[in-house]
C-alpha cells in the first residue's frame, strides 16, 4: 500500500538522525558545514515532513522524537532563536520552525507538556519578532539575515518574506485575528510594488537595499512560490466577499504560473534555479525545497478544492518520479534528487541524504490527502499548556480564542474534489506497486 511505501521511506530517512542519541543535540540533523552536512533550519523541514506524514498516515512512530526535536530548539525566549544558532540566523530559517509549529497546532499534534510553550504561542512569538524587523529601506519588507554583520543582511529575499506571509495567513485563519491577515496582505503588496512578484506571477529571489531594491535577482526557486501559494490558499479559505475574490484570483494566477514554470513539459517538480537538464547545481539548502512545495500544493487542494484538477496531476507525476529515483544505497531503495529522469540511474542518487528522503516521503504522503481540510484546524485546535513566555508576547491579540467563525469550510465549493480524491487513490496504488518492486 501507499502507507507501507511511505513508512519505508520514513524509516530509511530516520536512520540518518542521531539527535536522540547520547551526546548529540535533539532537533538538528548535524553541525552546519564545514563540520557537518546540514544547517539548523533543515531540522524544521524534517519535523514538519514527519508531522504531515503522521497527519496523512496515522503512523505516530516519530511523534515523540519530532516533539522533542522541535521543543529543544525553541530558545530561551520561546521564539526559535537558540543561542547556538543566532549568529547565523536568517528570517527564513526562523520562519521555517514557526511554520512547523503551526502544522503541529493545526493538526492537534502532541502538545507540549505543562509549563512548556504551546505550538501556537511559539508561532506567534516568531511572528511578533519578525514583524518588528520590518524597516523603511526599499519601502518595507524583511531582510534575509538577522545579525547586522552577516552577509545577506542587506538583501531582502523572497523566501523570508513569503514565509512571513504564509505564517501570518495561517495565524489569521487559526485565531480569527484579522491583524495577521493585514500583515500578510501588506507584505504581498510590498513584494508586488518592489518587483519581487511580477505581473505574470513570477516570484524572484530578492534585491539589495543599497540599490533601493532595484537590482532584482530574477532567479526563481520553488520555495518562494510554494510559501505564497500556501499563504494565498489560507487567506482565500478564511475570507469572504471582495477579499475572498481577490485571494482567489491571486491564488489561481500564481498556481498556473508556478505549475507552468516548475513542472515543465509534464515533468515532475524541477528546481529550475539549480537543477539543469545536464547537471545538478543545487546546494543542500535547495535540495530541501521540493518536499516543502509538494506538501504546500497538497494543502492548497484542501483549502481551495477548485484547484484540484490542475494541481493533482502534478503531484501524481512527481510521486511517480520520486519513487523511480529510489533505487540507490546498500538496500537498493534510497531516493535520489532528480525526479524527471525516467530511465537509467539517477545521477544524484549516489549520496542519498536527508532532503532526498524527505522529498520522496512528502511526495508519497500527499497521495493520502483528501479534500476535507482534515488536520488544518482553526482556533482552539492547540490544546498545549504553554506558558506564553517570550519576547513576542505583547503582540498576540486574539490568540487562541477558539473562534471557528472564520473556518469557511465550504469556501470554493467541492468542485472536482471527489473526482480528484478517487484519482489520487487509484494513482496511489500504482506508486505503491512501483515502490514494492524495489523492496
Amino acid at each position: 500500500s501507499i502507507k507501507t511505501a511511505a513508512k519505508t521511506v520514513a524509516s530509511d530517512m530516520m536512520t540518518y538522525y542521531k539527535g536522540n542519541e547520547s551526546g548529540n543535540i535533539p532537533g538538528i540533523l548535524s553541525q552546519p558545514p564545514p563540520g557537518g552536512d546540514y544547517y539548523w533550519w533543515h531540522g524544521a523541514v524534517v519535523w514538519s515532513t514527519l508531522i504531515d506524514y503522521w497527519r496523512y498516515t496515522g503512523d505516530d512512530t516519530y511523534n515523540a522524537v519530532t516533539k522533542e526535536g522541535m521543543l529543544w530548539q525553541t530558545g530561551p525566549n520561546n521564539n526559535f532563536m537558540p543561542p547556538n544558532w543566532t549568529a547565523q540566523l536568517g528570517n527564513d530559517d526562523q520562519a521555517t520552525w514557526a511554520l512547523a509549529a503551526m502544522s503541529a497546532a493545526e493538526s492537534n499534534f502532541t502538545s507540549p507538556s505543562a509549563g512548556e510553550t504551546s505550538w501556537l504561542q511559539l508561532a506567534q512569538n516568531v511572528f511578533a519578532t519578525q514583524a518588528a524587523r520590518f524597516d523603511d529601506t526599499c519601502g518595507g519588507g524583511l531582510r534575509w539575515q538577522i545579525p547586522h554583520s552577516n552577509l545577506g543582511y542587506t538583501y531582502k529575499n523572497s523566501p523570508s518574506n513569503t514565509a512571513f506571509i504564509a505564517l501570518a495567513a495561517r495565524l489569521s485563519r487559526y485565531t480569527g485575528n484579522q491583524t495577521y491577515a493585514e500583515a500578510a496582505e501588506s507584505t504581498w503588496t510590498w513584494m508586488t510594488n518592489v518587483g519581487l512578484i511580477d505581473d505574470a506571477f513570477n516570484v524572484f529571489d530578492g534585491a539589495h537595499v543599497e540599490t533601493n531594491c532595484t537590482d532584482t535577482n530574477k532567479v526563481q526557486f520553488s520555495i518562494s512560490a510554494g510559501h505564497l501559494l500556501q499563504g494565498a490558499a489560507y487567506l482565500y479559505n478564511s475570507s469572504t466577499g471582495d477579499a475572498q475574490t481577490r485571494w482567489r484570483d491571486r491564488l489561481s494566477s500564481l498556481t498556473n504560473r508556478t505549475l507552468e514554470f516548475f513542472f515543465p513539459n509534464d515533468f515532475p517538480l524541477v528546481e529550475r534555479g539549480c537543477e539543469l537538464e545536464d547537471r545538478d547545481m543545487c546546494s543542500v539548502d535547495m535540495e530541501f525545497f521540493k518536499g516543502i512545495v509538494i506538501r504546500e500544493l497538497a494543502t492548497v487542494i484542501q483549502l481551495a478544492p477548485f484547484l484540484d484538477s490542475v494541481i493533482a496531476p502534478k503531484l501524481k507525476v512527481s510521486a511517480e518520479g520520486a519513487v523511480k529515483s529510489c533505487s540507490s544505497g546498500a538496500n537498493g531503495r534510497l531516493c535520489g534528487y532528480r525526479w524527471f529522469q525516467q530511465s537509467g540511474p539517477d545521477s544524484s542518487a549516489g549520496n542519498s541524504t536527508f532532503p532526498r528522503q524527505a522529498n520522496a516521503l512528502s511526495a508519497l504522503s500527499v497521495l493520502l490527502a483528501d479534500d476535507s481540510q482534515k488536520g488544518i484546524a482553526t482556533g482552539g485546535g492547540d490544546s498545549g499548556n504553554g506558558n506564553g513566555n517570550g519576547n513576542g508576547g505583547g503582540n498576540n491579540n486574539g490568540a487562541g480564542n477558539g473562534s471557528n467563525n472564520n473556518n469557511n469550510n465550504n469556501n470554493g465549493g467541492n468542485d472536482g474534489s471527489s473526482a480528484g480524491t478517487t484519482t489520487r487513490a487509484t494513482f496511489g496504488l500504482l506508486v505503491a506497486g512501483l515502490f514494492a518492486s524495489l523492496l
